[in-house]
């Protein structure tokens, strides 16, 4: 007796499935890179600098000066009074304190001036003003 045989139907490999995860992963690392920027503080419009460089310490912290006369040591609100003592609060161990002063361009240099004469009576500390870097291509030509 002769059976008749089954048709096989040829293997298939569905995709579908496999795309909506790689969407999924890739909707993941978007949103988690969204989430990566520091967070600096208050908004601010930095002057821009040719000679600019990125400062990379582990120890350092960032005090924002608005052109409203706001003061931000971190994510905390300052009073020019009350800054050498929060950034001794902040100090860990003995170890030097690289503080990033992020001034906006609009506020005067008096004022800048004064925050950085307060902060020299702190002791073991280094100071730095935030700047944009300047593209070489827009570089000022004297």
């Amino acid at each position: 007796m002769h059976l008749p045989e089954d048709p096989e139907s040829s293997p298939q490999i569905n995709i579908v499935p496999m795309i909506d995860v790689i969407f999924v992963v890739l909707t993941f690392f978007i949103l988690s890179s969204l989430f990566l920027t520091r967070s600096e503080g208050l908004p601010v419009t930095l002057p821009q600098a040719v000679t600019s460089e990125n400062q990379l310490r582990q120890h350092l912290l960032t005090l924002t000066l608005t052109n409203a006369g706001d003061l931000q040591l971190g994510n905390e609100t300052a009073t020019l009074a009350s800054l050498p003592d929060q950034i001794q609060a902040q100090r860990v161990g003995n170890r030097p304190i690289l503080l990033i002063i992020r001034a906006d361009a609009d506020v005067p240099h008096g004022q800048v001036v004064t925050v950085m004469d307060r902060l020299r009576t702190v002791p073991n500390i280094e100071l730095a003003i935030a700047t944009e870097g300047i593209s070489p291509a827009f570089q000022p030509s004297n």
